[in-house]
């Protein structure tokens, strides 16, 4: 498989349609102990964990990778965590991992089946409510992750408990511990100057162990025919980078409580505050209460010298002991020039991770993805060349409110609402044409992959597993599935985990993605056929992917 302009083509030059699914919802959180984020005990061991049998043990590929093949799928978009390959410590590399990954991913190239690697992350770590980075990380810099729930520095599931509000953790992205994480990582060098860890800048320690760590999967699977590239990273966030104002309230779904940057640095550092409680609705957030958070006073950084935000001149506090904002506008300009996310910070980390990646698989197709508040990147005649655009799209109304309605829903890049089945139909495919035209314009017409799209299976309350009718799923699927036909995009649905559950789906943070469940599977045997829910496959994508 290789590029030729925005299309994929085959060894014969003939025009390749990846239709891909993500492999799998599970491999977010470690195996050994069980990892699921539903279980509190031994969360905080962060080192002593394996990620051996994520996605699944290698005893059951051939029926996984059957079952797949059968469905119709030829690309998978393979999930590892820097976690997963880094987790004991700087430079400490599991080598029993990476020895799995490779045994797996031969497995299946003996199906016929083309992979490219994904290092997966969301909202910076399992510690901040999602997934991807160790825990080491947040230590090395300062941050205490045992208080970030009480600080509101994010929104843990383990923490928390059952049961958790719906997408909460989205929210994290904007929150204290993961936001800061993403700055340091893309832009300690402007905005925290005095941080350095081992004598280095942090930013250049964060990105040069997460890119050996991925270099290390792509030394590992060097010579396997069926691994056409890797993504560089997982929904990258752009955290405060580019904020005119830390006043302000930014976030990425409006759940609970959303401090403003400010509020979340003094929530922090032990400063109690009343905050309004928000829920979304399909007209957009409402606020539906107050309430007191960090009333006790916790710290997310260990000791007050290691409140990275106000060493770096970012806030402090007055003659009174009251906090003050000194540069409200600080992640916004360096040396009196506007930042740009995406020109400043994000291609040249992708620069520099397809430069690493090709030392050890030279053909590697780089897979690059958009930050939450930025358009894509714009690409430049000098940077990596041999691309993908790989951004992800969803559905807002079934994916955060989980619920399926034919006759309303929201386009969030134009914040409008869209009436009447014929109008969202056309929208959605609207929604679906624009990273095809940002990569043809922006990206020297690289071809553009929907990086993960799909629907939450456990609507309405679950109910579709009580009464056995998955009419809402069917529909609800359909409408993603025609657009992307009518874009001609190629796809790697989200998600297929071997573990769902009904009870706990792809456990993770409660999400319920999976195009497969055991729970679902009332004839194990028959795991080759297309169209199978008696092989576990959910009634939604064998009902709609057949076409």
């Amino acid at each position: 498989m290789h590029i030729h302009g925005p299309h994929f083509k085959d060894e014969y030059g003939r025009t390749l349609m990846l239709r891909g699914v993500n492999l799998g919802g599970s491999s977010k959180a470690p195996f050994k102990p069980d990892g699921a984020t539903f279980i509190r005990e031994a969360f905080f061991d962060h080192q002593n964990i394996s990620f051996v049998n994520r996605p699944f043990p290698l005893e059951q590929a051939d029926e996984h990778f059957t079952r797949l093949q059968a469905w119709g799928f030829n690309f998978l978009r393979f999930l590892v965590t820097w976690e997963a390959v880094e987790h004991a410590g700087p430079g400490i590399y599991d080598t029993a991992y990476l020895d799995y990954v490779r045994a797996i991913v031969e497995k299946a190239a003996e199906h016929g089946i083309n992979v490219f690697i994904d290092p997966h992350q969301g909202v910076w770590s399992r510690f901040s409510g999602g997934d991807g980075a160790p825990g080491w990380t947040f230590e090395l810099v300062g941050m205490d992750m045992r208080n970030f729930q009480q600080t509101g520095a994010a929104f843990v599931h383990q923490i928390h408990g059952d049961p958790l509000p719906q997408m909460i953790w989205a929210s994290n992205n904007t929150k204290l511990a993961a936001a800061t994480m993403f700055t340091l990582f893309f832009g300690g060098s402007d905005f925290a100057p005095k941080m350095r860890i081992e004598s280095e800048p942090v930013q250049e320690f964060l990105q040069h162990h997460y890119i050996n760590a991925l270099v290390q999967v792509a030394k590992k699977l060097k010579g396997l025919p069926n691994v056409v590239g890797f993504d560089s990273m997982n929904e990258p966030a752009e955290g405060y980078i580019g904020l005119s104002d830390l006043n302000k309230r930014y976030t990425l779904i409006n759940k609970g409580f959303i401090p403003t940057p400010f509020q979340s640095m003094q929530l922090g550092a032990g400063i109690p505050l009343e905050l309004d409680i928000w829920e979304e609705g399909v007209f957009g957030p409402i606020s539906v209460g107050k309430g007191l958070v960090n009333p006790n006073r916790e710290r997310a950084w260990i000791n007050k010298d290691r409140d990275v935000w106000q060493v770096n001149g970012v806030w402090g506090m007055d003659a009174q002991e009251k906090p003050q904002l000194l540069r409200p506008d600080h992640f916004a300009r360096v040396n009196g020039r506007a930042v740009n996310f995406n020109r400043d910070y994000y291609v040249p980390f992708n620069n520099r991770f397809a430069k690493a990646i090709r030392e050890a698989q030279p053909d590697a197709v780089i897979f690059v993805e958009k930050g939450f508040r930025s358009p894509g990147p714009d690409w430049e005649s000098n940077d990596a060349k041999n691309i993908v655009y790989t951004p992800h799209w969803y559905d807002p109304i079934t994916l955060a409110l989980k619920f399926y309605t034919p006759w309303i829903n929201f386009d969030q890049s134009r914040n409008r609402i869209v009436i009447g089945p014929w109008a969202i139909r056309k929208s959605f495919a609207e929604r679906l044409a624009r990273p095809k035209e940002h990569a043809s314009r922006r990206m020297g017409n690289a071809p553009t992959l929907i990086g993960e799209t799909g629907i939450s299976h456990d609507q309405n309350k679950k109910r579709a597993y009580r009464t056995g009718n998955f009419s809402a799923q069917i529909k609800a699927y359909d409408r993603i599935i025609r657009a992307l036909e009518e874009n001609m995009l190629n796809v790697t649905l989200w998600n297929y985990t071997s573990d769902n559950t009904n009870a706990h789906g792809d456990q993770w943070n409660d999400e319920d993605l999976s195009i497969f469940s055991r729970d679902q599977q009332s004839d194990p045997r028959r795991h080759q056929l297309r169209r199978s829910r008696a092989g576990g496959g959910r009634e939604a994508v064998s009902d709609c992917h057949r076409r």
